[in-house]
Order: structure tokens, then sequence, then C-alpha cells
């Protein structure tokens, strides 16, 4: 898996020239990936990279929606009770006031990392409408609003985010420089 890892992603791989030491830094993508791209992937994102910052880890997460066409009638950018456990937690918003984005093709293949909330629910639309990537995907189970409470859905999130984060955090393989 490390060697996938490393393979995979130096093509994210940025020059630093200092000196006359090349040194190259991997810089690592992280997808997630909800229905609607209002609520749980949104939190996820804006979660996982407050820790990721905390944490001086190279991995800057973005997420998309699979279907954002059926959340036609969200209101704002984002879930309210989402937004409001976020600032609760003291992490900055303001940076995430878009509204949702449709998933493209080529957001797909530019990710190092691909997360889809719910294999239940999202599997099918990936291979419906992105039928390569279904098995390129890691699948949580948060379940939408209607099926979990947000009281649990969000807690879910946090539990499976800090989980990612430790495991990024353990292999530090962001974290590593290669001179040349």
């Amino acid at each position: 898996m490390v060697y996938f890892i490393i393979v995979y992603h130096l093509r994210r791989v940025i020059s630093i020239i200092r000196g006359k030491q090349l040194r190259l830094v991997v810089a690592y993508k992280l997808l997630f990936l909800c229905t609607g791209n209002y609520y749980r992937s949104r939190y996820a994102e804006i979660l996982f990279n407050s820790l990721a910052a905390d944490l001086g880890l190279n991995w800057k997460a973005t997420s998309r929606g699979l279907a954002t066409e059926i959340g036609h009638d969200n209101i704002g950018p984002m879930n309210a009770e989402a937004m409001q456990r976020l600032i609760n937690r003291g992490i900055q918003t303001d940076e995430y006031g878009r509204f949702p984005i449709q998933l493209q093709d080529h957001e797909l293949a530019q990710a190092d990392l691909i997360i889809a909330m719910d294999a239940v629910e999202h599997r099918p639309y990936l291979e419906e409408r992105f039928p390569d990537w279904p098995d390129r995907v890691d699948y949580w189970h948060i379940r939408d609003l209607g099926y979990t409470p947000a009281e649990a859905a969000l807690a879910g999130i946090e539990k499976e985010v800090s989980h990612l984060i430790e495991r990024l955090s353990n292999n530090r393989l962001d974290q590593q420089q290669f001179s040349v």
C-alpha cells in the first residue's frame, strides 16, 4: 500500500529550490463526496482541513456532490446545523461560503484519496455517472438526514475524520521530503 501511495502521489510533487539542493515536497489532495455537497461532505472537508492544518499535514480536502440537482430545496451554501457545529468547535468557516459543486470527471483523477460518505447511497451514483471509479473510492457509513439525525451523522463524520487524520499522521508520507 505504501508503495502505491508513493508512486501514485509523486505526480503531486512540488519543487522547492533551496541553495543548490532540490527538495521535493509531496502535496496530497483528498476528495470527499456526498449526494448534494451541502451537508456531510462539506462538514468533512472543513473539519479535515482544520485538523490537518493544526497538525501540519500536507493534505488539502475538497468536496463535491454526486447529484447536486437533488438539493434544489437547500437553503444557503451549507447546512446550518453543520455550519453551527463547526463554529462551536472554533473552526473558521468564512472561506467556505461557496454553494455546492457538482463532481466532474477530472476531479476524481486529480484526487489522491476519495471518500464517499455512504456506500449504500453513493456507490450507485458513481456506477451510473462515473463507472470507472466506484472501486477506487473508500466508503464511510454516514447516512443522510432522514435516515440519521444530524447530531449522530456529524458525530460519525468527526470520528471518521479523526481516524483518518490519525492514520495520515502515523504514516507521515505527506511530511517526507526527498533530496535529489
